[in-house]
């Protein structure tokens, strides 16, 4: 179970750790990078940060690089703003929830669009079948011989 400071050490170092790399990280691997959660271990040793990274998975190599190339800058600005005996040593994972559940809408979106379009040819074919008389069903089946040519 984790402890009330435990989490509120990780939404901290969340914080500390998206704004720093939005606006003080120069590094040019560190693009579309959006952290998504910290956590932090019991003993406020070490942090996970999970962070999502737009592109293609070269792209999302390179930014973890860079991302890990610019651990100590950013954990400097973790023990700024924590004050604690121990900073965090952080680590960053990728995190590919957002990617599966942009693929998940767009797999919904594709069954509703299906799905509507199924529904409007079976109520044109329905139509077309309404249409039909029952008169008109009988003159194709009547006698030839009742009608000369």
């Amino acid at each position: 179970m984790t402890s009330h400071r435990t989490l509120r050490v990780a939404e901290a170092v969340r914080e500390v750790v998206a704004s720093a790399i939005l606006s003080e990280v120069s590094d040019p691997r560190v693009q579309g990078v959006t952290v998504l959660s910290a956590h932090v271990s019991a003993d406020l040793r070490s942090a996970v940060v999970n962070v999502s990274v737009m592109g293609n998975p070269s792209e999302q190599r390179l930014a973890l690089r860079g991302l890990n190339h610019a651990a100590g800058f950013l954990q400097s600005r973790v023990a700024a703003r924590l004050q604690t005996r121990f900073t965090p040593i952080l680590t960053f994972e990728l995190d590919d929830s957002v990617k599966k559940s942009i693929a998940m809408s767009r797999l919904i979106d594709q069954a509703i669009a299906d799905d509507q379009i199924a529904a409007a040819e079976r109520s044109k074919s329905r139509a077309s079948d309404s249409d039909q008389s029952p008169d008109d069903s009988t003159e194709s089946i009547a006698d030839p011989a009742e009608h000369p040519n």
